[in-house]
């Protein structure tokens, strides 16, 4: 899963200071988990356990931003922040457990009366729908909503952007040409989906898929009326099937939601719908969001990155009650391509892993709280099967200092023993990207590995970086990126950046370009386990794999530090979205 943020102006020096100060003043207390001691009344609080319970319904919920969606539309929609937000407006069969931490992994009935009935072949998952579960304007939500909406996600060339596990899942060979191309009169023409009744939906997998229902839970699951459709039209307002409606809507800049009377909490056991309604106010300028939000105007950020460094500051010194540090699920990294020369050579890639500054990485993203943990491998921590203890470059030995010796001799191997000159690719619009590319070079010069930095467009990077081509013509050695999991599993996380199938020629995120055979063999076992339990072992050794052909350089398992206005109830983060607070259970004082 990709994140975004809007571009962040570079802060004075200054501040940069005294914010690294404060965040090693508040390291040394600990991670505050307790919310007492250092970090004070409040501090962490609701990181991964409930905070301020109730039940209190009404009040205006506020939220904030510098990013919009990438789209509302619940089948093209990719950022984090829109899957959390879109619970407001749009259920799914199954859904995440509302509850702090790892508890939000468990997978609950939504609009199905339970998790799935799944045959003993593990390829037919039936669902039986609630009584009384109803669109916005009063009408039952049938099967044949859930089945038209999921057939959305076919129609790449009218609403690309969102995940497609579904369509690669139950439709392997790209049979079906998506519903505004059906040829049927009810446009329901996909034989992998089943509808008996308006009461009923069955799945019938060609081939096993232990995630199958975490692919479900997902927004681009849920229900489209077919009458209500507009196409690549929807994400301006979505029609309702949650607790809220859409009443305005303007792109960048404005959003209200309000009640949606048809919705009976009867029916729904996942969401609060405390609040009256919910509005959204988007600017450009991060470090005013975060002025905003400690003067108390705002609640929440919606896009869930973090305080800026001002902001931050501000904070930590003044309203250490009113944070969260949770880890986000990314790791954030450098990947080689191996298209590329001398990485061509896994002894040049070494070299880089060993060279590099680790200590100063993680400075570069924010320090331990606002950066997070010196990353050992490329499996996150809220992976099944993680272990963050495996660390085969010994990147947390010695404070994280660079290992100059190992470096030296795999230069020797590599045939470079005076070093060799590479490109650094990195987003011109990621402030933090930036520099971590810069704390690389600096430690790489010290190896004799000179690399030169490109800062492409950001808003370029699907076919920039994503473009093979383009990244061999370009010479980009190294690239700086990072990946969250779409959902809890090495599926979820890891298969898009290793399995060789996922090396595409545009929208590329295989970046090494690796081909491992073995690896490839070992994901088509995990896919087909009996349990998570089992496909998480596998996973683990994957991850040993791929550490195994040193084609990633992990910077941190990335944390961030999060704002909740003092009015927030039912505040919590989870795993299951990477950290984020779960906002349809939020509500104001």
């Amino acid at each position: 899963m990709t994140t975004q943020r809007s571009s962040r102006r570079k802060q004075a020096a200054a501040a940069a200071v005294v914010v690294a100060a404060l965040l090693s003043t508040a390291a040394c207390g600990g991670n505050g988990g307790d919310g007492d001691g250092e970090g004070g009344p409040g501090y962490n609080k609701a990181s991964a356990k409930l905070l301020n319970p109730s039940d209190k319904k009404g009040g205006t919920l506020k939220y904030i931003g510098t990013q919009d969606a990438d789209s509302w539309d619940p089948q093209r929609g990719y950022y984090g922040f829109m899957w959390d937000f879109a619970r407001y407006y749009t259920r799914t069969l199954i859904t995440a457990k509302p509850a702090p931490g790892k508890e939000s992994e468990e997978l609950v009935p939504d609009l199905a009366k339970s998790n799935a009935k799944i045959s003993d072949d593990k390829k037919t998952y039936t669902y039986e729908l609630k009584d009384d579960i109803k669109w916005e304007d009063g009408k039952p939500i049938t099967s044949k909503d859930i089945k038209y909406g999921i057939e959305r996600i076919w129609a790449q060339d009218v609403i690309s952007g969102g995940p497609v596990y579904l369509k690669d899942v139950l439709d392997p060979d790209g049979k079906y040409k998506g519903p505004y191309k059906d040829k049927a009169e009810d446009k329901l023409g996909l034989d992998a989906i089943e509808t008996p009744d308006n009461k009923t939906i069955v799945f019938k997998l060609p081939k096993p898929n232990v995630d199958f229902e975490q692919m479900l839970a997902m927004p681009s699951g849920a229900p489209v009326r077919q009458d209500k459709d507009t196409k690549g039209k929807y994400g301006l307002k979505p029609f309702s099937a949650g607790p809220y409606k859409w009443q305005a809507y303007t792109p960048n800049k404005s959003m209200t939601l309000v009640r949606n009377p048809h919705w009976e909490r009867s029916t729904d056991e996942v969401r609060k719908a405390l609040p009256d309604k919910i509005t959204l106010r988007l600017i450009t300028n991060a470090d005013e969001m975060d002025n905003r939000l400690i003067n108390g105007d705002y609640d929440v950020d919606i896009n869930g990155t973090g305080l800026s460094a001002a902001g931050r500051a501000k904070a930590i010194k003044d309203h250490r009650g009113n944070i969260d540090n949770p880890s986000t699920g990314y790791i954030r990294y450098a990947v080689f391509p191996q298209t590329v020369k001398p990485f061509d050579n896994i002894h040049c890639r070494k070299a880089v892993i060993y060279g590099a500054d680790k200590k100063s990485l993680q400075t570069a993203r924010g320090g331990p709280l606002a950066g997070g943990d010196i990353g050992t491998n490329m499996l996150p921590k809220t992976v099944p099967g993680s272990d963050p203890s495996y660390d085969p470059y010994g990147a947390t030995k010695n404070d994280g200092k660079p290992n100059t010796e190992k470096a030296k001799e795999e230069l020797k191997k590599c045939g470079k023993p005076d070093g060799f000159k590479t490109t650094i690719a990195v987003r011109n619009n990621k402030d933090v990207e930036v520099k971590s590319a810069e704390s690389l070079q600096a430690s790489l010069k010290k190896v004799g590995i000179e690399a030169e930095l490109d800062q492409y467009d950001g808003a370029q990077t699907t076919g920039i970086i994503g473009n093979p081509d383009v990244v061999k013509k370009k010479n980009y050695g190294i690239i700086i990126m990072g990946w969250g999991p779409d959902f809890a599993s090495g599926q979820g996380y890891m298969m898009p950046l290793v399995h060789s199938k996922y090396i595409l020629p545009n929208g590329n995120n295989n970046y090494s370009e690796l081909k491992d055979p073995e690896i490839d063999k070992m994901f088509s076992e995990a896919i087909a386990a009996e349990t998570p339990e089992e496909a998480a072992g596998i996973y683990s050794e994957i991850n040993k794999k791929v550490s195994e052909h040193a084609v990633y350089l992990p910077f941190v398992f990335e944390k961030n530090i999060k704002w909740r206005s003092s009015r927030l109830t039912n505040v919590y983060t989870t795993t299951n979205n990477n950290g984020f607070y779960d906002y349809a259970s939020l509500g104001v004082k």
